[in-house]
This record gives structure tokens, sequence and C-alpha cells, in this order.
């Protein structure tokens, strides 16, 4: 099983720049902390036009599917893998072994899981010993504890697109979702998600500190500057929407600014 602590706090490796297509009813869409979701595209034109900008990976996420409990879009993923060049995570509505073996015969290369693994850790266990750890991906819907609710580190996870409290403390849960088998984390910050106020880095922080597995960091991005920080607290990759899907920056503009704080980049 993965290590669960020991990691240097900045990986020598390139860090990835990766947009994120959160996808409802077929379309792209992105708001502020998951509402006042505003449609962004269609999600085979936007993959293929991040490929050609020069992407490192892409992130595909069905954000209603487990709320409303549906199977995966395997025919956008499909047609989105299609399109792409770069490795492709997708989640949403991943409940079995067998979801994994689908949507990677469909042309994901990784899978990313929350409320599933949340409700049956056992999960992840069996997707690493069938598919490999480099497949699995736990995909973290982190928020402050909010009202009564408290937990050891004052972070909890939350559920079906975060409508829900996981009751569970985060950090210990992606302590124990790295030794279960999920070869990567996918943080993402609800409080900061789509403020553009930058990203949570005392929650970046805190999570590399607890896992060595390689932690992808989203929610909050604005600004070109505001990328270097997130690496320097930790983060192998930088993830990124709606700044990203409707202009306000690009791909290149990321890497230009991460190589201008020192960082190594593709």
């Amino acid at each position: 099983m993965p290590p669960s602590a020991g990691k240097s706090p900045v990986s020598p490796l390139p860090v990835r720049v990766m947009p994120c297509l959160d996808v409802d009813g077929g379309r792209v869409v992105k708001g502020v902390r998951f509402a006042d979701l505003r449609d962004a595209g269609d999600p085979v034109e936007l993959a293929r036009a991040y490929d050609e900008a020069g992407a490192d990976e892409l992130v595909f996420l069905d954000i209603t599917a487990s709320s409303g409990n549906r199977e995966p879009t395997y025919e956008v993923v499909r047609r989105t893998a299609e399109q792409v060049f770069i490795p492709l995570t997708v989640g949403g509505g991943v409940r079995s072994v067998q979801d994994f073996d689908r949507l990677l015969r469909g042309g994901a290369d990784k899978v990313a899981v929350n409320t599933a693994a949340i409700e049956r850790p056992e999960l992840l266990s069996e997707a690493a010993e069938r598919f490999g750890v480099q497949c699995v991906v736990l995909s973290l819907d982190v928020r402050r504890c909010q009202g009564p609710t408290r937990t050891d580190s004052g972070f909890e996870v939350t559920t079906h697109g975060g409508r829900r409290s996981g009751g569970l403390d985060a950090l210990a849960w992606a302590q124990r979702a790295a030794e279960l088998g999920a070869g990567e984390l996918l943080v993402n910050s609800m409080d900061a998600d789509g403020t553009k106020d930058g990203f949570d880095l005392e929650l970046l922080a805190l999570v590399r500190v607890a896992v060595s597995v390689p932690v992808i960091i989203s929610g909050g991005a604005g600004r070109p500057r505001d990328f270097g920080p997130a690496v320097d607290a930790g983060a192998d990759a930088v993830l990124a929407a709606s700044v990203f899907h409707f202009g306000d920056l690009t791909i290149g503009q990321v890497k230009s600014a991460l190589r201008a704080d020192g960082h190594l980049v593709r």
C-alpha cells in the first residue's frame, strides 16, 4: 500500500496544469460552490481545445450523477476521449469496479470516485487491485466545518456534489484512502470553488503532510499568481475551470507564471 506520510512539500516532477470539465446534462457548467451554474460549452469541443492549448491532463466530472442517482455518462466520455491525446480522468456516478472497467475501456486513463468510496471504502482497494493504483483517484470535496459540526482538522468531506456532509474528517479520510489504494487525490475546496480568490493553501498544506501520493488542488484559481503558491504548498498538479472556460486565463499564461516562480512545467 502507498505510504501515508513523508513526502517533500515540492515535487521534483513537472507541475501538471489541468482544466476541469464539470458536466451537467451533457454540457460543461460552472458556478460558485456548485451553485448558480452557467453554461460553458460542449465538453467534446472544450476538451479538444484544451488539448491543443497544451493542457497536461484533463478532468471530466459529472457533478450531478451521484445526487441524481445516475450512472456515468459513458457516451459523452467516449466522445471526449476520442478528441484528446492527453490523460483523461473521469468521475461522477462511479459506484462499482464494473463502472471503473467500463470507463477505462471507454477511453478514460483514470477514474475518480467520491461518494461511493465514502459509502464503501473497499471500492478503492478493489479497483486498485484490479486496475492498479495509478488508475484510482479519490475526489474530495472539502469544506471547513460549519455550525456544531467539528472534526479534528477543522475540515470535513462532503458528498453528492457538495450537497451533503460526509461525516468524515478530511485529513483522516485522505490518509485512509491512500492506504486503501487511491493513487492520487483530487482535493477541491468547496469554500473557494468558483470564487477566484486563490487556492485554499491551508487545506492543501495539511493534506500534503497527511499523504505521500500525488495531490491535485482545485477551487479558487483566479489569477496567474495563484498557481505558484499552490505548488509551494505541495500541489503536484493545479486544476481550474471557470478561468479557462470563460477566457480569463490560458494554459500558456499559467505555465508562464509557474516558470517565473521557478517551477518546472511541461
